[in-house]
């Protein structure tokens, strides 16, 4: 049968003729599923039992597997264990005549493999125990169809009526009487049903990051919690694209192949509407992504115009602002390059990580998907809006709200997210402004990414001289000048590396010899030779200060293009 039709050993030991057995051994596998019932009455059974079959039996099969009739706790052992290679649900015994009880050993044996012997209610006859159990066992069977063939019919009307993730994911709870939550790929929650109970036990078992984020990644297979409960997360799929993960919670109970079951039907229904939501995004985000390039790239020149427009799109253009870029780190060479599928992928779901995060901080705040970078206009939180008349407060307020968003995006990184780079641009009080401060956040990625390396948040007021550098366009120039001063210097090799880093140690120093060479641990007369092979390539920086300006430039220059 499919599994599907499964019965945990659990749910039939607690209906019918079954009441008054108990189990004598392990208990950890009465989540086994049955499929049908057998009565052994002779040796032989391994020869014709089933995978998921509950076994019934007496004593007197059990004493014959010695030839001789007398017990033996060996054999007794090896047919357990065949049972249990078997894939066997379980195993009844009835007592009475040929046998009082089991050896100890196997009943040790039964606990270490989680193999279930019962012991069997010895005044019914077995006629009577195989025909109640087969009742029961398709009793709950059909329980299970009913209740997955309601929850299907449920979710078929919700998806008709246009009902979002968040009412699918109440009735999948109600009906299977579990915690549901629907998450990105990467754990961003998108739906939730769950009790401050199950909550408090998820966060205990670490469950989730600092920012909220749900470590989906650790559900691999059904999971165990430390209070006895089960965790499941079940792919949602649709045309071999992988959209979300619906994870369901038993806090006290393991959770049925027939729970499973509906679980991924319900999974199937959550592709398509997930799969709706996505293409009416698609058409949502063209509009706002194109209206946000106007905005940012200077076409739109009337203020009262995209005032009104942005507010149709549930946005405002408050100001003061600032203006946020933020792009996905390039492939580490290492990595095995990514298909455009992939990267598509990659940005869809880190679109949607900042529209989630932004949204909690206000749902006014444009936020929209370039291709290749997500950008967002910031503006002061309700209540702070007496900052406005001091840019510097402002500017911090509104930094600190950058950070806070970078870290909830960002969790931590697990979930197969995606390093990333943000830039944010200078205060900007009037609408005109908007198309230079873009230009700036993206100048405060690039640069910031090329200086650290990638995995960065860089204010483009805190550039410094690198924001004078970020504002010359033309690249080679920068490499021309660069080489132009550091001559040899400007090389590659371990020799050049390490004049490079005397040179900027001297630098930070003011050209204290004495503190540079503490810090690089050098003698005092090894670095007085350096200097002399320094100045021998670069002039006498040490006493023309132009000429010092000039090589503290091109050092920087030099670093943000390696």
């Amino acid at each position: 049968m499919r599994d599907s039709y499964r019965v945990p050993v659990r749910d039939v030991l607690e209906v019918g003729g079954l009441l008054k057995s108990r189990i004598l051994a392990g208990q950890g596998g009465q989540g086994r599923t049955i499929t049908t019932v057998s009565i052994v009455e002779a040796p032989d059974v391994l020869d014709w039992v089933r995978p998921h079959t509950f076994v019934m039996t007496g004593g007197f099969p059990l004493r014959h597997l010695d030839p001789t009739g007398g017990l033996s706790t060996a054999g007794l052992c090896r047919f357990l264990s065949q049972l249990d290679d078997l894939e066997v649900a379980g195993l009844g015994v009835q007592f009475g005549t040929h046998l009082d009880e089991l050896p100890p050993e196997v009943l040790e044996l039964a606990d270490e493999l989680e193999f279930p012997i019962v012991s069997l209610p010895a005044d019914v006859p077995f006629d009577q125990l195989f025909s109640q159990m087969m009742v029961d066992v398709a009793g709950v069977q059909n329980d299970v169809l009913q209740r997955t063939y309601e929850l299907h019919a449920l979710l078929e009307g919700l998806l008709l009526e246009g009902a979002d993730v968040q009412r699918i994911a109440e009735q999948i709870a109600s009906v299977l009487a579990l915690g549901v939550l629907v998450t990105s790929v990467d754990g961003r929650q998108m739906a939730a049903v769950m009790t401050e109970e199950m909550r408090a036990e998820l966060a205990e078992a670490d469950l989730y990051d600092e920012t909220g984020r749900f470590r989906v990644e650790r559900i691999r297979t059904p999971a165990q919690t430390a209070g006895g409960g089960q965790l499941v997360a079940e792919p949602i799929v649709a045309a071999g694209n992988d959209l979300a993960r619906l994870v369901a919670f038993a806090p006290e109970h393991a959770i049925g192949e027939d729970v499973r079951y509906a679980l991924q039907r319900a999974a199937s229904l959550l592709a398509l509407q997930i799969t709706q939501r996505q293409a009416l995004n698609v058409v949502e985000n063209k509009y706002r992504g194109d209206f946000l390039r106007d905005v940012l790239s200077g076409r739109s020149k009337n203020r009262e115009h995209a005032e009104v427009y942005a507010v149709g799109l549930g946005w405002r253009l408050d100001m003061p602002c600032i203006v946020v870029a933020a792009q996905i780190d390039p492939q580490d060479p290492r990595e095995e390059p990514a298909s455009t599928r992939v990267r598509r992928a990659w940005q869809s779901r880190f679109h949607l990580a900042w529209t989630q995060v932004v949204g909690r901080e206000s749902p006014a705040y444009p936020v929209a998907d370039f291709g290749d970078e997500v950008v967002v206009i910031l503006s002061l939180p309700e209540g702070r809006e007496d900052l406005a008349a001091e840019p510097a407060a402002a500017v911090a307020e509104l930094q600190q709200m950058v950070e806070r968003i970078v870290r909830s995006v960002s969790g931590d990184r697990g979930g197969g997210r995606r390093p990333f780079s943000v830039g944010t641009s200078r205060l900007v009080r009037g609408f005109e402004q908007l198309p230079a401060a873009y230009q700036q956040a993206r100048r405060a990625t690039e640069v910031g990414r090329r200086f650290t390396g990638g995995s960065s948040t860089s204010h483009f007021d805190n550039l410094g001289i690198h924001r004078l550098i970020g504002l010359i366009p033309d690249i080679d120039e920068l490499t021309v000048f660069a080489q132009d001063i550091l001559g040899e210097l400007a090389e590659e090799t371990a020799q050049a590396t390490e004049l490079r880093t005397t040179l900027q140690v001297l630098l930070d120093h003011n050209l204290n010899v004495a503190e540079a060479s503490r810090e690089l641990l050098m003698h005092y007369n090894t670095m007085r030779y350096r200097i002399g092979k320094l100045e021998k390539i670069l002039g006498p920086f040490t006493t023309d200060a132009n000429l010092r300006l000039n090589v503290a430039v091109a050092l920087e220059v030099h670093k943000i293009q390696q």
